[in-house]
């Protein structure tokens, strides 16, 4: 099995916000995405990307290296207002893995074996059942929990690769998740890695979605909170100014090079 890059299918595009470059695509065009990369057994390796992801790849070049080796998603109003701001256009889905993950498994067309890793031991074992009662096409080819250490890495591996599986789902938090994908993708099997962040809480029943009309208006971020301000507070209040902060700073700067890019354009001939 060898590495592709499949590009973005034709009408879509890339936004880039600061050190990354994020897809624009409906989650039809996701799902196609990944469905080719299955066919033709080519490793693609997905990172869901929201504010605070950019956030912390704008403060840490390292992080912003192993998401550039990764195919990203946007995820959340965050994101979409950078977007809107740099570009002047939304992007045509939220493609946060909550939401993805389960219209992949609805949709993708392909019986999967598929690993989960990450959350705790009876989250990530519910998460698993819960699969596996509401997308019965598929299968749970292994599960266990992200609460190892280094001297586990290997053993976990070989876990994962001895499963078989087509699509292995990391739920193990930025920057942790993206980081294990990239750094051992070498050594790791599955056609398709995708850092899902809580999605396991959610499928658990652990954490409870926001109501339909909140995540309608883009304001599950404020239902979050509300659940875990402990966590969540600074996050979404500094990390929130400062992003915001940084979108301005790279759209002055993007309207600043524009400026200077005319002045320097020789004037009509006519």
């Amino acid at each position: 099995m060898s590495s592709l890059n499949l590009g973005a299918p034709v009408g879509s595009g890339i936004t880039r916000i600061g050190p990354l470059g994020i897809h624009k695509l409906t989650r039809a065009q996701a799902v196609d995405m990944m469905r080719s990369a299955l066919l033709l057994r080519m490793k693609m390796d997905i990172g869901i990307c929201n504010a605070n992801t950019v956030l912390q790849a704008m403060d840490n070049p390292a992080y912003a290296r192993t998401l550039s080796r990764m195919t990203l998603f946007n995820d959340g109003i965050g994101v979409d207002i950078a977007n809107r701001a740099l570009t002047g256009s939304s992007f045509p889905a939220n493609l946060n893995g909550t939401d993805l993950i389960p219209f992949i498994l609805h949709t993708i067309g392909l019986p999967l074996r598929i690993y989960l890793l990450g959350a705790k031991p009876d989250p990530v074992a519910r998460a698993a059942g819960h699969i596996e009662e509401n997308y019965p096409g598929h299968h749970i080819a292994g599960y266990r929990d992200g609460y190892f250490g280094p001297d586990e890495l290997d053993a976990v591996i070989a876990d994962i690769n001895a499963s078989k599986a087509d699509l292995l789902l990391v739920a193990m938090g930025n920057p942790r998740q993206e980081q294990f994908i990239v750094d051992n993708r070498a050594r790791l099997n599955p056609t398709i890695c995708i850092g899902v962040g809580a999605l396991f809480d959610f499928l658990s029943g652990d954490v409870v979605r926001a109501p339909k009309f909140l995540q309608m208006a883009g304001l599950e971020w404020l239902f979050r909170l509300m659940q875990e301000p402990r966590r969540l507070g600074k996050r979404y209040t500094v990390g929130i100014y400062r992003f915001l902060a940084a979108v301005w700073r790279l759209r002055t700067e993007a309207r600043r090079a524009a400026e200077l890019e005319g002045r320097r354009r020789p004037p009509p001939i006519f």
